[in-house]
């Protein structure tokens, strides 16, 4: 059955591919988006690639009577919330705004879904509500820990308040999904990452290095014990998380209370091996230097998908090559992302 959904940041950059997965299997597609860190053109390009529009409402989560009319005027089965601010740099300078935008915004998108009847939700969560972790790969049963920075408290606050929602209400159907490193773009080369201003991640600062935005780029230690002494991370293609999500919708359309999963491909890379791979799909050389560690940043971490696998028959289908061709793609098509 083709449902209403309503997909807050879905002009950003995960969200703008969910909702292109969303309308490519049918459904009507609500998004709600500022505006703050995203762009009006990744839903006009949404509807490019599978012709089909979202119906677009700028507006903010933190708005209450925004949110109580677009319940009432839109007959909405369920919720993707993705809105929020999402630098780790930033959330340290400023974490008033990150608590105010993630945490109070999504306890106002809580009480006006509650108010409207609405209990099936599927949250953008993040695997740094693990903290430090103390062994790998990294499962759901590993315990939360601490997260290094206030975007991801915020992160874990929206979790621990989500679970006293599904104690509080049983009606409450909730998937924390709970990501690694999301990288990549549409195959198409029309919709990618589109960060503001310097990259807060390796993979669109590498391939802006490449295009000859940057200059180079900067390595942080490589003295952790790891293959290469570099950091390993669990990349993602963001193609593959768009399709966690439309499995973990369905899921909990079948099961109340509160599902947690975690969406990775369950294989480490170091950012030496992720800097090779790129030059060898982009056949352009990335030039970087080795820099101090950056405090707060962890040796290694990946995911353990088998939840994922075994609940939601979903596993991440493309490989690094896929990652780093779909990125140089994007980039090169793009290089002002949607200001071009």
């Amino acid at each position: 059955m083709k449902h209403s959904i309503l997909v807050t940041g879905g002009a950003g950059y995960i969200g703008s591919h969910t909702t292109l997965a969303l309308l490519e299997a049918g459904h009507n597609v609500i998004v709600l988006d500022n505006l703050a860190n995203s762009s009006l053109e990744s839903l006009r390009r949404v509807e490019r690639i599978c012709g089909r529009a979202a119906t677009f409402i700028e507006g903010d989560i933190r708005d209450r009577a925004l949110l109580d009319s677009i319940f009432v005027r839109h007959s909405i089965q369920a919720v993707l919330h993705f809105a929020g601010l999402k630098a780790v740099g930033e959330s340290v300078e400023q974490p008033l705004a990150y608590y105010e935008n993630n945490v109070s915004g999504s306890v106002v998108l809580f009480q006006a879904m509650a108010a409207a009847g609405v209990f099936n939700l599927v949250f953008s969560s993040s695997a740094t509500v693990y903290g430090e972790p103390k062994q790998m790969p990294i499962s759901e049963d590993c315990p939360t820990g601490t997260p290094t920075n206030p975007y991801g408290r915020s992160k874990l606050m929206i979790e621990e308040i989500l679970r006293d929602l599904a104690i509080s209400e049983q009606r409450w159907s909730i998937a924390l999904l709970r990501y690694f490193n999301p990288v990549g773009a549409h195959h198409s080369g029309l919709i990618g990452e589109d960060p503001n201003g310097i990259p807060n991640n390796l993979l669109p600062y590498i391939s802006q290095v490449a295009v000859g935005k940057l200059q180079q780029l900067s390595v942080y230690g490589d003295d952790y014990p790891t293959v290469d002494g570099t950091g390993v991370r669990d990349y993602i293609h963001v193609v593959d998380l768009a399709d966690g999500h439309l499995k973990a919708l369905a899921a909990i359309a079948k099961s109340q209370g509160v599902h947690i999963w975690n969406l990775g491909t369950g294989q480490g890379y170091s950012v030496l091996q992720m800097i090779t791979a790129f030059e060898q799909a982009a056949k352009v050389k990335v030039p970087y230097k080795i820099v101090d560690r950056r405090s707060g940043d962890i040796a290694e971490c990946w995911a353990d998908p088998n939840k994922a696998a075994a609940e939601l028959d979903w596993q991440a289908l493309h490989s690094l090559d896929d990652m780093m061709r779909d990125t140089w793609r994007w980039q090169q098509s793009n290089p002002d992302g949607f200001n071009a």
